[in-house]
């Protein structure tokens, strides 16, 4: 008989089987090793006389992940007769591991202090990744030779068995500290603490700080308030839950391996009168931030502000080291009692393999799906040197990236459905569903093509001061009376007539927000603490969202005192039945028998919550592997 160790996780990325697998092989244990249907199966020499302290090191190293929820033994028929193995077929953009965090605050190790410290299975591997085969010949390291202890440990049984990218002090990368002109660099565990440690010193007093890190650049800075796109860095785990207001699932998921961004709200007055209410919020994830973060925690600062940019800028000061890397934009995590997702990102979801596929070139977003004797693997088109293919899929919104002669275009939101249907391999199945990611779309899945039902509307500024008034009869004395009664809502209309603006960079102006997006209203409508909301106008012309409709709406409630708070809440209320009851409808007609959702716009907690109300008794597909935006087209385009 086996000894069975059996963990629940839903994410199809071999990062934690394959960490599992390094604890197993360094105490030489026969084992099986299996990953499928949302479970990793380990079956292991039940009589060997390590197995015990085995099963201990598993409990203490393994690292916490979001996908991961729970464990269970039992013994199954059959003995394992080898090691199991596994292959670093590809890099990922993880956290540190627990026993690699343990190694560079050792002083006794040879990682002490360093930031480039990782394993096989975690840390920022892909910022160094040029091109397959994964390999160091193939890296940004590749004229680093490892010293002999670090190709010792890359040919021995353990975390850093076949580690591509293994370096410490001795072999490692110098990084230069860069203030006024004066570098100062680091290339010894004195050196690098050193310069940690007047990095933080130097933000504590009001100085900015861009850090190259293994994860892109990053712009530190103590600030008074949160631009759009930064967040909310938490240093210190002992209090982030003063700071935030957390369920567990949600603390975990910041300490995870996965290190993902959430979007929370904030419990410290303070934070609150200087950020707002709800934020994105960060734990430090490789080896620069979280050697930043211990040093700003013994300057008694417990967070910290940062920008992710495409490339440098100008700081105060700027930790740099002489290599090219390789960013990708992090993973955002959507959290709701047992369910999560992510909403949008490419770290961790990417690069992965689907087992299945079609001879087809997929490109979206500046990923591409290459078919190999593996099934589909998804990555960026620069990682590839060549492919060959019978068909080649790309948004039509996108330049051609390739010559071919049987090259074809797709839409996004059927490109981001058809994503659903692969990961949860329903072909063949009926399913309808919708796309929220701008202008809502629906779709229905006949079993062999994705048709759309309701095309996307998309919202048009001009002219819409004389669509308002003709929307309906008496609309025109609507008009009168904003342009009599309230002229600063008048002016705002013009000032959206003339501009590019979507809807909800409308709504937000309407609404007087000053994060003007999807994201601003969002974030309006979580600040609201009650039950219930109005109706907004969603009236549909053909099925179709009418944009005119809801906006007028949105402003004779306005008009009537309600606050921005309520109004914002509402609208997604409203939008959650809008979609709810068309895709309700639309099931009936086609006798469809699943529903699918995609789109970043479903990762808002107020639609999400009124759609799972609504969607109680009916199970709804997401993505679970892949990002629920756009992100997922490229899965999508292999079998469109």
């Amino acid at each position: 008989m086996a000894f069975t160790l059996e963990l629940t996780s839903e994410f199809a990325q071999p990062y934690i089987k394959n960490y599992v697998i390094s604890i197993i092989r360094s105490f030489g244990i026969n084992a099986l090793v299996h990953q499928k249907k949302g479970k990793i199966i380990c079956a292991f020499e039940s009589k060997h006389e390590k197995l015990q302290a085995c099963l201990g090191a598993i409990g203490d190293m393994l690292p916490a992940s979001c996908f991961m929820s729970k464990s269970d033994f039992y013994d199954i028929e059959g003995e394992p007769e080898s090691l199991p193995d596994f292959e670093p077929e590809y890099p990922f953009s993880l956290g540190l591991c627990p026993s690699c965090q343990k190694e560079m605050f050792d002083p006794s190790s040879k990682r002490y202090y360093y930031p480039f410290t990782q394993c096989s299975h975690c840390g920022g591997q892909y910022a160094f990744f040029d091109h397959y085969p994964f390999e160091r010949v193939n890296t940004a390291m590749s004229y680093i030779k490892p010293c002999p202890t670090c190709e010792k440990e890359s040919v021995s049984f353990g975390r850093r068995e076949k580690q591509v990218l293994n370096s410490c002090h001795e072999c490692g990368i110098p990084v230069k500290l860069i203030h006024k002109g004066n570098e100062r660099y680091a290339n010894d565990a004195g050196s690098f603490r050193t310069m940690f440690e007047v990095a933080a010193k130097a933000l504590r007093d009001g100085k900015s700080l861009l850090m190259k890190t293994t994860m892109g650049y990053r712009l530190f800075k103590r600030s008074e308030r949160l631009e759009r796109g930064e967040t909310l860095m938490l240093v210190n785990a002992m209090k982030i839950t003063d700071y935030c207001s957390l369920i567990n699932d949600e603390f975990n998921a910041l300490l995870s391996i996965e290190r993902p961004i959430l979007h929370v709200a904030l419990k410290d007055e303070a934070l609150r009168t200087t950020f707002g209410g709800t934020v994105n919020v960060k734990y430090p994830d490789e080896g620069f931030s979280i050697l930043l973060g211990k040093e700003l925690t013994l300057q008694e600062i417990d967070y910290i502000v940062y920008r992710d940019l495409e490339e440098a800028c100008e700081a105060d000061f700027v930790m740099d080291f002489d290599l090219n890397i390789h960013s990708q934009k992090d993973m955002h995590l959507f959290i709701n009692k047992e369910i999560r997702f992510i909403t949008s990102g490419e770290r961790v979801a990417f690069p992965s393999r689907l087992p299945y596929g079609t001879d087809t070139l997929s490109i979206a977003n500046g990923l591409v799906g290459i078919k190999d004797a593996n099934g589909m693997l998804f990555d960026h088109m620069e990682r590839f040197t060549s492919a060959s293919t019978l068909k080649v899929n790309q948004l039509e919104s996108e330049t051609p990236a390739v010559e071919s002669a049987n090259f074809h275009t797709m839409a996004e939101d059927e490109a981001s459905f058809m994503s659903v249907i692969a990961e949860h391999h329903k072909f063949g199945i009926k399913t309808v569903g919708a796309y929220f990611q701008g202008d809502p779309s629906f779709l229905y899945y006949d079993g062999k093509k994705v048709i759309r039902v309701v095309p996307p509307h998309p919202f048009n500024p001009v002219g819409l001061i004389d669509k308002m008034a003709a929307l309906r009869e008496g609309s025109d004395r609507l008009i009168d009376n904003i342009k009599t009664k309230f002229p600063e809502i008048y002016e705002l209309l013009l000032k959206i007539e003339c501009s590019d603006a979507d809807l909800f960079t409308a709504t937000a102006m309407i609404l007087g927000l000053e994060e003007q997006s999807y994201e601003g209203v969002m974030k309006e409508a979580l600040k609201f603490l009650g039950k219930g909301g109005l109706q907004i106008d969603t009236k549909v012309e053909d099925n179709r969202f009418n944009h005119v409709a809801f906006l007028s709406s949105i402003i004779s409630y306005q008009m009537a005192g309600v606050d921005s708070v309520y109004l914002s809440y509402s609208i997604f209320e409203s939008f959650g039945d809008y979609f709810s009851e068309l895709i309700t409808e639309i099931k009936g007609k086609t006798k469809a028998t699943e529903v699918a959702l995609c789109g970043s716009y479903f990762g808002g907690q107020s639609l999400f919550s009124r759609i799972q109300r609504n969607f109680k008794t009916t199970p709804v597909l997401m993505n679970v592997n892949y990002p629920i935006g756009k992100e997922n087209c490229v899965v999508g385009g292999v079998f469109i």
